[in-house]
Order: structure tokens, then C-alpha cells, then sequence
């Protein structure tokens, strides 16, 4: 299999106020190619760090991308860098020299001497044409593969990789086709989930596998690269349904970009089914989950953000008999929140939260991080007590994730 690195240029990269987003873009069409992208580096505009990361990855992979650093100015150093690295000399290149002098006359500027520059190429490279901007990209061919200079800014780049640099890439590599398989999985804790499916994954090194958590939500990441597109599903396969068959249905979507409430939104639809929320300790964070997705309106009814007794008895109806005698924070006040919800909206199901979110309250029988969620609709009422650790913003977001996940699950019954 073929290699790659990728390098993103410029000081400004460094600084919280900027992403590089171009290394993404990269790296999604070099897969297509079948390349694997093992390292991505960013630097800053100093010529000689820059010409160590390149001397290094060129020895080391067979492709080596590195954007931005191509304009007129003093710290543009791509060019110099790249070919003091491959130990080349920088030639005049009498065409581009004629592109560049047309293009500050078509757009009625003059041009400063300094953009002369951009007309420099590293010797035994061949320019990439850029309709988009005045600095060309460049293919340089090297001992292992080619060395790949593009443009900074993504409406340069982005033409340029698709229309120049794969057709002239995929020649020169073996045929190869990556596929990926993702599952998203709530319900397990990192830990717990990857003790369950190790014994499996561990096994292979293709496909690779990858597991990434944020609170309450885990993705799995098989890679799979294979001499053909059979070839690699077939791997994925092979590992991917063990897994699957391991961890169950807390699987809820193998689409890396379809979040719980997406799955959610989804089941309601095809019941056309209805939900509304009355919520206290997520405040609002369940219906927000809810209403993300464009299209919501089609079974979102209304949140209740009920955060005081008060509110409870008044908004939703709760009865005061019942919070004096089991207080707020119980199970059969979410269960009456969450019936109250379906009563004052008419949903189909309504969905509840009460708890201690921290850092102060909480009791003995339920300590700060205690959340009691209820689920009413067709087939009764149910309310499950949950509790984790952590600060307040990381015990709500759990008990949100795990109410839309209570949500799935009756969906699916």
C-alpha cells in the first residue's frame, strides 16, 4: 500500500483562530486513491523546520503533500524549502512568468515584483495550473513517488487536487481501494466496549480499527484496503459483522455522520409518532438535541423546561401530593413529568428528566449525578435511574444522550 503525508504551511495555522481544513480534503481523495495517510504535520512559516519535515517525509512515503507557503511574499517558503530538501535548484519558468503577467492584466493591476516568485519551479517539476489564483502547484517526482505543492486557500486547492493531482497520481500507484465501515454505539463505556470487541479486532491488521469516544457516544472505524472495492467490503465484513454481533443493538447507525438524535428523528417519522419534553436538571438540552435537525417540526410538539416545584405543578400538572412525598428528584415524579408532557401537548410519547446535576444537592439514596428519565407513550410509562460522575456539564449531556437513547429503544419495539 501506498503512503502519505501531508503538510500544512503557515504561522496562522498555529493560532486558535484558524483550522486546516485543507488536510481533510487531502486526505479523503488520496484515500479514494487508495493511499493511506499516516501523518499529517502543520508549520510554521520557517524555512528551515519546514525543509527538515520535508526531507524526512519524502524519504519515507511515496506521496507528500504540502499546502500553502506558494505566494509572493517573504514568508512563503514552500518553494525554497521543498527544493533545498530534495536538493534542487529553483529555474525560472519562462511560461508561467507569461501566465502571470496575462493574469494582473486581465484583472487591469500591476504587478508587483515580487510576484515573479510564483513563476519559480523546483527543478523537474511540472506546474499545476490554477484558473483560481496566481500561485501554481506543483508535481515533483521524487526517489519513492511525487512530492505535491498546492496552494493555501481552499478555492486554489481544492480544483487543483481534484483536477490535477489525482489524474496524475493514479497511474503511478497500485491499484488499491480503502473502504471504511463506522459504527456509532451509546450505551458502553470506552473501556467496557473495547474489552468486548478486542478479542476480535485485534486479530487483523487490515482492516485497522479505530475507536473514538465523546461523552456517552462511541464510534468504531474499521479501514480496510484490498486490491479491489469486493475485496476490502469483504474484510470489513468479516470483521465488521463479529463486532456487530458483540456489541448488538447498542448499535444505533453505521453512518459516521448521523448522530443519536438523527436515528430518533428518523423512528418517529416512520411510527408517525409525535414527542415532547418536560425537563429539569437537562434544562432544555433534550429538546435541543431534538429540534438539531432540519425537518423536526414533522414530530417535535414542545419542551417544558420545568426547573422548579413550582413549575412542575403549574406547566405540567405534576401533583404537589406526590413531589412532598417522594420530592422532585424520583421516579414517580419523571414518570408523571413525562406523562403530563404527552396530557398538555397530545404527542404520542412525551420524555422527562429530574436529577442532581451538581455540584451541590443530592441525598444519600441519590447523590449528585442521580437522573431519573421517564418515557411515556403507547404501552405505559417507564423511568429509568441513571447516574454518572464527572461536573454538571458532563452528567447532562449523559443524561441527554441516554434519554434519546431510552427514546430509541422504545421506538424500535
Amino acid at each position: 500500500m501506498a503512503h502519505a503525508e501531508i503538510i500544512a504551511v503557515g504561522s496562522e495555522l498555529l493560532t486558535p483562530q484558524f483550522l486546516d481544513t485543507n488536510s481533510l480534503f487531502i486526505t479523503e481523495h488520496l484515500n479514494n486513491l487508495g493511499v493511506e495517510v499516516v501523518a499529517k504535520e502543520v508549520i510554521g512559516d520557517d524555512r528551515d523546520r519546514l525543509t527538515g519535515a520535508i526531507l524526512v517525509a519524502v524519504n519515507r512515503c511515496e506521496v507528500v503533500v504540502v499546502s500553502g507557503g506558494l505566494g509572493p511574499t517573504e514568508d512563503d517558503v514552500t518553494r525554497d524549502a521543498a527544493a533545498t530538501a530534495l536538493q534542487r535548484k529553483l529555474v525560472l519558468s519562462l511560461e508561467q512568468e507569461s501566465i502571470l503577467v496575462h493574469r494582473f492584466r486581465q484583472i487591469n493591476r500591476p504587478m508587483a515584483p515580487n510576484n515573479i516568485r510564483q513563476a519559480y519551479l523546483i527543478e523537474g517539476a511540472i506546474a499545476l495550473a490554477n484558473p483560481n489564483g496566481t500561485a501554481p502547484g506543483q508535481f515533483v517526482p521524487t526517489r519513492r513517488g511525487a512530492l505535491i505543492l498546492l496552494p493555501g486557500p481552499p478555492r486554489e486547492l481544492r480544483p487543483m487536487m481534484v483536477n490535477e493531482v489525482v489524474p496524475r497520481l493514479r497511474p503511478m500507484l497500485p491499484q488499491q481501494v480503502i473502504k471504511v465501515r463506522t459504527f456509532r454505539i451509546t450505551g458502553i463505556g470506552e473501556s467496557d466496549l473495547d474489552a468486548l470487541i478486542a478479542p476480535v479486532y485485534t486479530k487483523y491488521t487490515n482492516p485497522t480499527t479505530t475507536i473514538l469516544c465523546s461523552p456517552g457516544d462511541l464510534a468504531v472505524h474499521l479501514r480496510a484496503c484490498g486490491k479491489s472495492e469486493h475485496e476490502a467490503c469483504a474484510l470489513l465484513r468479516e470483521v465488521g459483522n463479529r463486532i456487530a454481533e458483540l456489541v448488538g443493538d447498542r448499535i444505533y447507525s453505521e453512518k459516521a455522520d448521523e448522530p443519536l438524535e438523527a436515528v430518533v428523528g428518523c423512528l418517529l417519522r416512520k411510527r408517525r409518532a409525535t414527542v415532547a419534553t418536560a425537563e429539569s436538571c437537562t434544562g432544555g438540552m433534550i429538546a435541543s438535541r431534538l429540534t438539531d435537525r432540519g425537518g423536526s417540526s414533522d414530530y417535535f410538539v414542545a419542551g417544558l423546561v420545568t426547573y422548579t416545584d413550582a413549575h412542575k405543578r403549574e406547566l405540567l400538572g405534576v401533583k404537589q401530593d406526590l413531589i412532598a412525598k417522594h420530592t422532585a428528584v424520583s421516579e414517580p415524579v419523571a414518570a408523571a413529568m413525562a406523562e403530563c408532557a404527552v396530557a398538555r401537548t397530545g404527542a404520542t410519547y412525551g420524555v422527562s428528566s429530574t436529577g442532581y446535576a451538581g455540584p451541590q444537592g443530592g441525598t444519600p439514596h441519590d447523590p449528585v449525578g442521580t437522573v431519573y428519565l421517564g418515557i411515556a407513550g403507547p404501552g405505559g410509562t417507564r423511568v429509568s435511574r441513571i447516574r454518572h460522575g464527572g461536573d454538571r456539564n458532563r452528567i447532562r449531556t449523559l443524561a441527554t444522550q441516554s434519554a434519546l437513547d431510552l427514546l430509541r429503544r422504545r421506538l424500535r419495539e
